[in-house]
């Protein structure tokens, strides 16, 4: 089973922390969702840019043939979330569990029209990607997270 070595430190929503429990403990089988929606998240485990510590939050899940786009919408806000930064400096600390076990990934962002391309199947998968572009001025980034 892959994992990222070091201390983890939860983030200061419980929410975000009871699903990574929750999709962790059960192998994928439970929080597996966006609270009650029924679109689907994955988890993504990070090294912290500043700490050093491992992070864990639940993204949407948007995958094709094995890749999966990570996508920094923080629901529009006019600032990227504190995640983006972690994996801009962690490219190849990054690990993504779409089911029962974790996978080591690599991220990159991507830009011009492959990021075009995964921002389609991004919005296809979760439309509020949309919506939440309209509500900021920065691009949203896209990452593309490959198997290691």
């Amino acid at each position: 089973m892959a994992e990222l070595e070091g201390e983890y430190v939860p983030t200061a929503a419980d929410w975000v922390n009871e699903q990574v429990f929750a999709y962790e403990t059960t192998g994928g089988k439970e929080g597996n969702t966006l609270f009650d929606t029924g679109y689907p998240v994955v988890i993504v485990t990070m090294r912290g840019a500043k700490t050093g510590f491992v992070r864990k939050i639940a993204l949407m899940r948007v995958e094709h043939e094995g890749e999966y786009a990570l996508v920094a919408s923080y629901g529009g806000h006019p600032t990227n979330p504190t995640w983006y930064a972690n994996l801009v400096t962690h490219p190849d600390e990054v690990l993504v569990q779409d089911g029962p076990e974790p996978v080591a990934m690599t991220v990159r962002q991507l830009e011009g029209d492959e990021r075009e391309l995964w921002w389609e199947r991004s919005v296809a998968a979760y439309p509020d990607y949309a919506v939440y572009q309209q509500h900021t001025d920065r691009l949203i980034p896209v990452f593309l997270a490959t198997p290691a």
